[in-house]
C-alpha cells in the first residue's frame, strides 16, 4: 500500500542535547493526543467512511502522522543522545532511563504508557470526523504549549512545521466532513431515530 522513502517528512536538527525537553516531547510520541493515537484512529476509521474522498482523507493523513511519530522519534533521539543516566535523573526522567536506556518507548510527559483508549471508532462517519478534528485541535494546543516551552530554535522550527500540519489537518477533515453530510442528505442515510415500540 506504501512505498516508504528512507528520509523524514522534514529535517529534524537540535541545537544541543535536552533531556528536559525530549521529556515534554515524547508525549506527542506516546500520549493521548501524540502521533501513533492518531495515525491509528485515522488508518483504522478509513474502513466506515461511505465516500471514496472521505477514505482517502483519512489514508493519506493517518500515512502522514506515521510520518510524523518518525519525526519525532528522532526529535526525542537527538535530544538524548549520549546523555548519561545522571542526566537523566536530574531531568525528573530517571524511569525512562531505567526502563528502556536511550530506547523510545511510547509514553507520555509522565510515564503513562501509550494506551488504545486513547482512540475512538465509532463507526458513524460524521461522529467520526468531528472527533477527528477535535483530536486535531488537541494536537495543536499540544504542539504550541511545547513551542511555548522550548528555547531551541531548531527544536522550536520541527514542532512549528508539526503545528501546521495539524491545521491542515483539521481543514482536510472539515472537507470531508461536509462531503460526508451531503453525501448522506443525498442518499438518505440520515439516521432520525428510532421508531418507537407500541
Amino acid at each position: 500500500m506504501w512505498i516508504y522513502e528512507k528520509s523524514l517528512e522534514r529535517p529534524v536538527r537540535v541545537s544541543r542535547p535536552n533531556l528536559k525537553a525530549a521529556k515534554m516531547i515524547i508525549s506527542q510520541y506516546g500520549g493521548p493526543d501524540g502521533e501513533l493515537s492518531a495515525s491509528l484512529r485515522y488508518l483504522n476509521q478509513r474502513y466506515s467512511m461511505p465516500t471514496d474522498m472521505a477514505k482517502a482523507v483519512l489514508t493519506d493523513i493517518g500515512t502522514e502522522e506515521l510520518a510524523h511519530m518518525e519525526m519525532i522519534a528522532a526529535l526525542v533521539h537527538k535530544l538524548t543522545d549520549g546523555a548519561p543516566p545522571e542526566a537523566f535523573v536530574e531531568a525528573g526522567w530517571e524511569g525512562q532511563w531505567v526502563q528502556h536506556d536511550h530506547g523510545l518507548f511510547w509514553t507520555d510527559v509522565n510515564g503513562v504508557p501509550w494506551s488504545a483508549k486513547y482512540i475512538a471508532c465509532l463507526g458513524d462517519p460524521i461522529t467520526d470526523l468531528v472527533e477527528d478534528m477535535a483530536a486535531e485541535q488537541k494536537a495543536r494546543t499540544t504542539y504550541e504549549h511545547l513551542i511555548e516551552a522550548m528555547d531551541d530554535p531548531c527544536v522550536i522550527d520541527t514542532l512549528r512545521f508539526l503545528w501546521e500540519r495539524e491545521v491542515v489537518h483539521f481543514q482536510r477533515f472539515g472537507e470531508a466532513l461536509n462531503t460526508v453530510q451531503e453525501w448522506m442528505a443525498k442518499s438518505k442515510h440520515v439516521w432520525c431515530g428510532c421508531e418507537m415500540k407500541k
